[in-house]
């Protein structure tokens, strides 16, 4: 189990990651969402401690990944959104080199390598220098190193990019077949994969929880209007409209011819229908119809996307979500208090320091890639 517990981040005087807390549980994908510097890679980099957070605790199977980074560490795997490779090592090299790191036992290497080529498709370039792989590739070892020791946490910050489709589906494929053992959060632009492959979906808007709940409940709690459009064949629009508007749960009815079908040929309706509610109305309207003795030809019920949620919700004049429920996982999408809104100074505050955001990154990546090259040299003495 991850428990973030009130995780905060701040560069000065901007806050990245603003006081989120949820907890993860085996079993489940989580998608994690939100636009570009909204804190999504600034929060797995505190969850995997590579960066350490201004306030707050990320605890790993209760170990503190500050206090006890040893044990928290060892339980989770990371592809961070740039792959951690070594372009002059062989794919071979580099993942012996990534379980010697890992600790996994000396007699366990070889079938652990063997095993995150198999599972990841990069067997048949074992021997082939990583900077001469496509960024497709490269993101394929940079997987197979964050699952060579097995862990029961796996971390995977955008990690389709540079796949092309049929990659992105075999990626998520894979994905999916790690579900039943282990706790998977990724992180995707891609929001119709995200809808397709997470169990529970994450959403952040500058470095604040806004969303969290199943995608299906997400897509039902932010949609307060419904659009019901039904076809019928029947000959007289006032009593289709009647008996539609009598529905206790429809707002609002236009009624139409739906085209003339000819002479002797009988004629069809359209209609549009509204309602606020958020029970289904579509039983409602079939016995309106049938009761006005006339048959169906389509319907139709426009639902909101989780584009169109996520567009939401991640806007300043959209209400925010609480993130109660990510504690808990049960709750559907609440609206958060006013004060809960990023006003527009912060916003300013937010691109004004972004250049800082992204060196400090850099910073962290190449402080972590010295480490990482003075632990090989060690290993090669």
């Amino acid at each position: 189990m991850i428990e973030v517990e009130h995780l905060t981040r701040r560069f000065g005087d901007h806050i990245a990651v603003n006081d989120l807390s949820f907890t993860a549980e085996k079993g489940t994908i989580y998608g994690f969402l939100g636009p570009n510097g909204a804190g999504k890679s600034t929060t797995m980099n505190m969850m995997t401690g590579y960066l350490a957070p201004s306030s707050g605790t990320v605890k790993i199977d209760g170990f503190d990944i500050l206090k006890q980074p040893e044990d928290a560490k060892k339980r989770i795997g990371y592809l961070p959104e740039i792959p951690p490779v070594y372009p002059d090592m062989t794919v071979k090299e580099y993942l012996f080199f990534a379980a010697e790191l890992k600790e996994v036992p000396k007699a366990d290497r070889a079938a652990a390598v063997e095993n995150a080529m198999q599972k990841t498709g990069t067997k048949g370039m074992q021997d082939r220098l990583i900077k001469n792989l496509s960024k497709g590739y490269k993101q394929r070892v940079g997987l197979a190193q964050a699952i060579i020791n097995d862990p029961e946490i796996i971390i995977l910050d955008e990690p389709t990019v540079g796949l092309d489709p049929e990659q992105q589906k075999e990626m998520f494929d894979y994905v999916r077949t790690l579900r039943e053992d282990h706790i998977i959060i990724l992180s995707s632009h891609i929001l119709s994969d995200v809808s397709s492959l997470c169990d529970y979906v994450w959403i952040i808007s500058k470095g604040q929880l806004v969303a969290s709940d199943k995608p299906e409940n997400l897509r039902t709690a932010m949609s307060h209007k419904q659009e019901i459009i039904i076809d019928v064949l029947g000959d007289n629009e006032q009593t289709l409209g009647d008996a539609l508007r009598r529905i206790d749960l429809v707002s609002g009815v236009n009624v139409s011819v739906a085209k003339d079908p000819g002479k002797g040929a009988p004629l069809q309706l359209h209609a549009v229908i509204h309602s606020e509610q958020d029970l289904d109305v579509r039983p409602a309207i079939s016995q309106a119809v049938f009761g006005a003795g006339m048959y169906f030809l389509s319907m139709n019920r426009s639902e909101r996307s989780l584009e169109d949620v996520f567009l939401s919700l991640t806007n300043d004049d959209s209400p925010r979500s609480s993130g109660e429920n990510a504690k808990t996982g049960k709750k559907t999408a609440e609206t958060a208090p006013a004060e809960s809104r990023t006003d527009s100074k912060q916003t300013e505050a937010s691109q004004t320091n972004s250049d800082n955001v992204n060196s400090e990154h850099d910073d962290s990546d190449r402080k972590a890639s010295e480490h990482m090259a003075s632990e090989h040299k060690e290993v090669s003495d």
